[in-house]
């Protein structure tokens, strides 16, 4: 350790954050301290916490950051994978090469080997690939204290025990109960009158989807089943609520317009941001060529009235965020469930009033802001626009995630580009067309 130390040349720093380290016990607060540092900084101050809590830190890192660490330890990561999970197990493995893979699979026994690799086989994004296989099944036909035994006997290698499925001899999915219940239940009750009917998701259903049905049920865990309904695992709140927030700041990312960041902001490299944000900005870029091109058509109108060339950031810059208002509340109701496919035309038909709404009370302002600066006669064509453009702005950032979900394409991820270059586009062509015909240019 004391020569790594050396050769990064970093000794202060280093000793700094090690003695950090070794006052902290609270795994969020070293997890946190952690991502603040560079991949090898964070690898050697990781090998100087007590095991228990080191594993602990690994299990709550960012799969991209575990990744890393496996890289930078090497021949200490064998550790590292055999103390998880499996579905954390997975999880890790699932961001790595194959050859890396390979290896650490080598390094487990056969029973934990053959549980990660099965988990492995669903696809990605699958809650297969989060479920954990260790779980207590309770056979048909015990009695409350039978199945309270079998609880005690098998909960050492489960990963949860709050709720318990109950399984028929070929491990069909019969129902569940909750060990509250079991506990509070006489002895001698027979364990059917208390199983309830299950809340279940398919092995092979989207991660998010299973999350939001887990958070909508209120439940600490649901049975995870293959296509015949046997049992395979539970897919608990705690994973539940890490796809949700990895869900909901993908969709933030990409309706600000770049792509979601891999790692941790601290983290992530300068050419990892550039990344991240270069591909919306070349959008942008021919979005803003369009609108030069509308300037320039309509470029005799301007020479007449140069006027009008004063109110374009303003009318451009209100459609735009009025569009983008739309656009992410329609995309936040879309992501909990708010809002689907079949409710297009009521979506649709909503904002396009919420947008004239909205334009008639920004055109009235602006009429009156307008007359003061040029006169009546502008300020009309400023007004009469601003009803226009708010409701197209609003009617496209309705529309547009909700045809991209149609598409199966992320509706977060074109709503923001598009509802640029349509309203820059679109409302210039509206305002100018509108002059023509109020101004007589």
């Amino acid at each position: 350790m004391g020569d790594d130390l050396r050769s990064l040349g970093r000794d202060g720093d280093l000793r700094a954050i090690r003695a950090m380290l070794s006052a902290m016990r609270d795994v969020p607060a070293v997890v946190d301290e952690l991502e603040r540092q560079d991949a090898t900084t964070r690898a050697v101050a990781f090998r100087s916490l007590p095991k228990d809590l080191a594993v602990a830190v690994f299990e709550d890192f960012d799969p991209s950051l575990q990744s890393d660490l496996i890289t930078e330890l090497r021949e200490d990561a064998g550790d590292l994978i055999l103390a998880l999970d499996p579905d954390d197990r997975a999880g890790v493995l699932g961001e790595l090469p194959a050859s890396v893979v390979r290896r650490l699979l080598t390094g487990l026994d056969p029973d934990e080997r053959a549980k990660t690799t099965a988990l492995l086989g669903y696809p990605p994004g699958s809650v297969g690939r989060r479920m954990t296989p260790n779980v207590v099944t309770l056979p048909a036909g015990l009695s409350v204290g039978q199945a309270l035994e079998r609880v005690r006997a098998l909960e050492p290698g489960a990963e949860t025990i709050y709720t318990l499925a109950v399984v028929d001899p070929t491990r069909h999915l019969l129902g569940v109960v909750s060990l509250r219940r079991l506990m509070i239940t006489s002895p001698t009750t027979d364990l059917s009158e208390i199983t309830r009917e299950p809340i279940q998701v398919s092995a092979t259903d989207g991660q998010e989807e299973a999350s939001r049905v887990v958070r909508d049920h209120g439940a600490v865990a649901v049975p995870v089943v293959d296509d015949e309904n046997r049992m395979l695992g539970l897919f608990t709140v705690d994973d539940a609520m890490r796809v949700l927030e990895h869900e909901e700041s993908e969709d933030i990312a990409r309706t600000g317009g770049a792509e979601p960041l891999s790692k941790p902001y601290l983290a992530t490299s300068v050419f990892g941001l550039v990344r991240s944000r270069i591909m919306w900005l070349l959008i942008l870029v021919v979005a803003a060529m369009l609108t030069v091109n509308v300037l320039d058509y309509f470029e005799d109108t301007l020479t007449e009235v140069v006027s009008l060339a004063l109110f374009v950031p303003f009318l451009i810059g209100t459609g735009g965020n009025a569009g983008a208002q739309a656009a992410t509340t329609v995309v936040r109701a879309m992501a909990v469930g708010d809002a689907q496919l079949r409710d297009l035309g009521r979506v649709v038909g909503k904002e396009v009033v919420t947008g004239m709404l909205l334009g008639i009370g920004l055109g009235c302002v602006g009429f009156v802001a307008a007359s003061i600066i040029v006169g009546t006669s502008v300020a009309t064509v400023v007004a009469l626009a601003l009803v226009i453009v708010c409701t197209l702005a609003t009617t496209a950032g309705s529309l547009t995630p909700m045809l991209a979900r149609s598409a199966g394409v992320d509706p977060a991820v074109v709503s923001a580009p598009f509802i640029t270059t349509f309203v820059d586009a679109s409302g210039l062509i509206v305002y100018f067309l509108i002059a023509r015909a109020v101004l007589g240019v």
